[in-house]
C-alpha cells in the first residue's frame, strides 16, 4: 500500500513538472499581444495604409487604452512613442524581426518586443517613409546587416528623436 501511495504521489509530481515546462514565458505572452496587419490598416501617425511598404512595422499599447496602435514603419512607431506627451504612456511595443522575416514583406508572425530587440539606424534599406529602423532578435544578424547596407547598432532604451 505504501508502494502504491509513492508511486501516485510521483506521478503526480511528474505531471505537475510535465505540465509546468509546457508555460509560456512572459516574453512568449506578450508577442501574442501583437496585431495581425490587415490591408486595409492605416498608420497611427501619418495615415498611410500600412501594408502598402516595405520594412519593419510597429506597433504600440499605450496605458491609457485598449485599443493597439499600428504603425507604417519604425521609424513612425518611434516618432510617435518618444513624443514627450507619449513616452510616459508607452506599455508594450512590438516591431518585425527582421532576422526571421523577409524586408520586401515582412510577416506578421515574427513581432517581437521592441524593448529587447536591436536597431540599425541609417542604413541604405528604406521603408514607408524612406530610412527606418531595421530590428532584428539577434545581435549578430544587426551586425551582419550593417556590413551590408550601413548604419548604426542601437538598444531601444537608446534612441532618442534627434536619431531619427
Amino acid at each position: 500500500m505504501f508502494n502504491s501511495k509513492l508511486r501516485i504521489l510521483s506521478l503526480g509530481m511528474l505531471l505537475a513538472f510535465v505540465v509546468g515546462c509546457g508555460e509560456q514565458t512572459e516574453q512568449q505572452v506578450m508577442v501574442q499581444q501583437a496585431m495581425k496587419i490587415e490591408q486595409a490598416d492605416s498608420c497611427h501617425l501619418c495615415g498611410m495604409t500600412i501594408s502598402n511598404f516595405p520594412g519593419p512595422k510597429g506597433e504600440s499599447y499605450a496605458s491609457t487604452q485598449d485599443d493597439i496602435n499600428k504603425f507604417c514603419s519604425t521609424r513612425d512607431l518611434f516618432g510617435f512613442i518618444l513624443q514627450p506627451e507619449n513616452k510616459r504612456q508607452v506599455k508594450e511595443v512590438f516591431v518585425h524581426d527582421m532576422s526571421k522575416t523577409p524586408w520586401g514583406q515582412p510577416n506578421d508572425e515574427h513581432f517581437m518586443d521592441a524593448k529587447q530587440a536591436w536597431f540599425v539606424i541609417g542604413s541604405s534599406k528604406t521603408g514607408a517613409m524612406g530610412k527606418t529602423l531595421a530590428s532584428f532578435s539577434v545581435k549578430s544578424d544587426a551586425e551582419v546587416f550593417m556590413q551590408e547596407f550601413g548604419g548604426q547598432l542601437y538598444q531601444f532604451d537608446d534612441i532618442t528623436l534627434a536619431d531619427l
